[in-house]
């Protein structure tokens, strides 16, 4: 049987998170761009159903093997700096702000309060490298996200470095995650 000639892949060099922006679903969207993003991990969700087996005797006679089902993501935002915008969306609460629309201040739900999450789209920006040079940016979406609260950790000459948590589950027909290729990245206001 005469195989096919193998055809060399698309091979593209990616390094840096550059860029996350997270796009609320709400009458009235938000967008927030976040530029200092150290390290974004994404780890899939699989539903497993076991694998099927019919012994006789100790003999195996016929098997159906287990299915792994994709549905979602649990990403996590490793930043070095604290985003109040993002907390807001991820966790709900109230930032306040004075006159001028500097932050004062931010309030998170009132403990044992039943909250409905925001429902967003995340979009990661890597860039695309050709020897040293920078060829545009890869921009993976992810659907269906919502957050989880955030832990503020401190410590002493330790500058925060913030982890926020969150679930990217796609509607059912939706595509856990799609890429993109952009020659620059978004323009933030």
């Amino acid at each position: 049987m005469a195989g096919a000639t193998p055809k060399r892949g698309t091979e593209k060099a990616t390094i840096d998170c550059c860029m996350i922006v997270v796009t609320t679903k709400e009458t009235t969207p938000k967008c927030i761009a976040i530029t200092s993003g150290t390290k974004l991990g994404v780890e899939p969700q699989l539903e497993t159903t076991d694998a099927v087996k019919c012994m006789i005797k100790g003999v195996l006679k016929a098997q159906k093997p287990e299915k792994k089902t994709l549905t979602g993501h649990t990403l996590t935002l490793t930043d070095n700096l604290t985003i109040l915008e993002l907390i807001e969306i991820l966790q709900g609460g109230t930032i306040t702000k004075d006159e001028q629309q500097k932050i004062t201040g931010y309030t998170p739900p009132v403990s044992g309060e039943d909250y409905t999450p925001v429902e967003f789209t995340l979009d990661a920006y890597s860039a695309q490298m050709s020897g040293s040079a920078i060829t545009g940016y890869e921009k993976t979406s992810y659907p269906g996200c919502t957050g989880q609260p955030a832990g503020l950790n401190s410590e002493d000459d330790v500058f925060r470095a913030t982890e926020y948590t969150i679930n990217s589950s796609p509607a059912n027909g939706e595509p856990p995650y799609t890429i993109e290729y952009v020659d620059k990245l978004p323009t933030i206001s």
